[in-house]
């Protein structure tokens, strides 16, 4: 019964998280396309500022004492920059210069290949073929994603070498960033360990793009997108997710997530006039599909994927 109640306690923050994030899509799809931001501006500012936040907020909380600990700890210091680099700066980076190499539902569809990822790396540690059931939900979410990143057409598609590499790279960083921060995420809190994961991804970012040398209007339509996809799409959606991961596993996890481009598309149609086909139909549902199976699973069987998961993290102690 325990273990039901925190399997469904993950689900909702997993999926709260990738609604999150494809409400914030929106938010910077009109910063790009209305104010001239650039991408690598915007994921630089959102790092940096939802760290802050994060922390601000974790400070309130858990006290002085508390956000102090992970220093004292060398080993969990080590995971915390480890998953700042690789996971949080890594997969940002390499996302967004898919984009810039290609279009954003190219560097989608890659990214979407990280549960593959995931279900590699836990079939190789435990040797073990992969399930049907895995197999299956896995080819149902990228196709899912391919259908509403390209409307079905695979020539809207712009896979060039460059292109390839980033958005494989990617998913290795999405992949990355559900493996690294379950261990310590259980230990510390979310507000510690994605606040300074952030924040120190934000720093290293910052010191490649330079964002206070970019030139950008800000106005009050500005100011709301900022927030919208600093507060929603970063600090909520990011610590949400995680803490979701935590409790039910990354590779479940992964899956979950592929709400997000499901919320983008609605949230496009339905405030930036942005257009529907009915081929997009068919990735709903098979997306919706692969959620609402994911969800039903037995927690017996979602338990032993999350102790999977963890394991390799305590014993790299």
């Amino acid at each position: 019964m325990e273990k039901q109640k925190i399997k469904k306690s993950g689900v909702l923050l997993t999926i709260a998280g990738g609604i999150c994030w494809g409400i914030s899509g929106c938010f910077g799809q009109y910063m790009f396309q209305e104010k001239g931001v650039t991408a690598e501006w915007l994921v630089s500012i959102r790092l940096l500022s939802a760290g802050i936040l994060l922390l601000l907020i974790g400070y309130i909380h858990q006290g002085k004492e508390r956000m102090h600990e992970v220093f004292r700890q060398r080993a969990d210091l080590k995971k915390l920059l480890i998953f700042s680099a690789c996971g949080m700066l890594f997969c940002q980076y390499t996302y967004f210069a898919s984009v810039h190499h290609s279009t954003a539902g190219t560097a989608t569809v890659l990214q979407s290949l990280a549960p593959t990822v995931i279900l590699m790396y836990v079939c190789l540690r435990k040797p073990r073929l992969p399930r049907v059931f895995e197999v299956f939900a896995v080819a149902a979410a990228i196709f899912g994603v391919f259908l509403l990143s390209t409307h079905g057409n695979i020539h809207n598609m712009l896979l060039t070498e460059q292109a390839l590499f980033f958005g494989l790279a990617s998913a290795v960083g999405a992949a990355l960033y559900n493996l690294l921060a379950a261990e310590i995420l259980r230990k510390y809190g979310v507000y510690i360990i994605v606040g300074y994961g952030m924040l120190f991804a934000g720093i290293m970012l910052s010191a490649v793009v330079r964002p206070w040398a970019v030139s950008v209007v800000i106005d009050q339509e500005t100011i709301v997108c900022l927030l919208g996809v600093i507060v929603i799409g970063t600090a909520i959606a990011f610590s949400l997710y995680l803490k979701g991961v935590s409790m039910v596993g990354p590779f479940m996890g992964s899956l979950l997530a592929t709400v997000e481009p499901v919320t983008a598309i609605v949230v496009s149609f339905l405030f930036l006039g942005s257009q529907f086909q009915w081929i997009d139909l068919l990735g709903f549902a098979l997306i919706l599909g692969t959620v609402l199976l994911m969800s039903l699973r037995s927690p017996h069987e979602e338990a032993s994927k999350s102790e999977e998961a963890a394991e390799p993290m305590e014993g790299r102690q």
